[in-house]
């Protein structure tokens, strides 16, 4: 299994950066891949049980929404599209001087060979995506 955490700070406010990332479809102007909701969560679309579909066209991933705690973490993983038995991302968020502190892990065990380091590397490179559309998006 292969484990990556990017830990950094955006410049808004912690419920606005939550926000962003809770409800997945909010981010999905500021990055290079769709995302669309596909089956709403409890209580509210974007809610504990909700799926989205991130990807371009027809190819991409179903996520699942594990765990939502209101300006504090959220926590998916991965159900389909992908070559792996687990994957799960937590993201949590506190305050920090000038905007939020944002702690995003990766964990990914791979249905195929693949060293670690290498799984690695692209967990950070998605991670810093993520990050990047948030950024863009709170400017």
């Amino acid at each position: 299994m292969a484990s990556t955490t990017v830990d950094t700070v955006i410049a808004a406010p912690r419920e606005v950066v939550y926000r962003l990332f809770a409800d997945r479809d909010a981010m999905a102007a500021y990055l290079p891949i769709q995302i669309s909701l596909i089956q709403p969560g409890a209580g509210s679309p974007s809610g504990v049980g909700a799926r989205y579909k991130l990807g371009l066209g027809p190819v991409g991933v179903t996520e699942e929404t594990l765990e939502l705690v209101p300006n504090e973490r959220m926590v998916y993983q991965i159900i389909a599209g992908a070559p792996v038995k687990r994957h799960v991302g937590t993201v949590t968020f506190a305050d920090a001087p000038g905007g939020t502190r944002v702690v995003y892990t990766m964990e990914s065990e791979p249905s195929l060979p693949v060293p670690a380091k290498v799984l690695e590397l692209g967990l950070k490179g998605l991670i810093n995506a993520l990050l990047s559309g948030a950024r863009k998006a709170v400017k």
